[in-house]
């Protein structure tokens, strides 16, 4: 399987077994991969930035955490860099005027 970095859009494959170190790495920008922001479960719109309900919260969701719940968010598979929530709002709702 295959998911891009939250910071630079770069391709990533997972090791076999489909998990993700704690102190794995983009390689491409270096960011931290086992973080919030590519998680399946980091929402902005939650308490905690989270939307799994029995997990700790984790300060800077961009750094690498040991968190149990941590998926991959499959919503970053597709190439390309990932949009932020506010850009996919923006989309959303431009979706909404648009004329066919």
């Amino acid at each position: 399987m295959t998911f891009s970095c939250w910071k630079c859009g770069e391709s990533v494959q997972l090791p076999s077994g489909g998990r993700v170190s704690s102190r794995d790495t983009c390689p491409r920008c270096n960011a931290d991969l086992h973080s919030c922001r590519n998680c399946n479960f980091y929402d902005p719109g939650k308490n905690n930035q989270c939307s799994e309900p029995q997990a700790e919260w984790v300060r800077d969701k961009e750094a690498a955490n040991y968190c149990d719940y941590y998926r991959p968010n499959p919503a970053l598979t597709r190439e390309g860099r990932a949009t932020s929530p506010a850009e996919g709002a923006k989309k959303k709702f431009d979706s909404l005027f648009k004329t066919q």
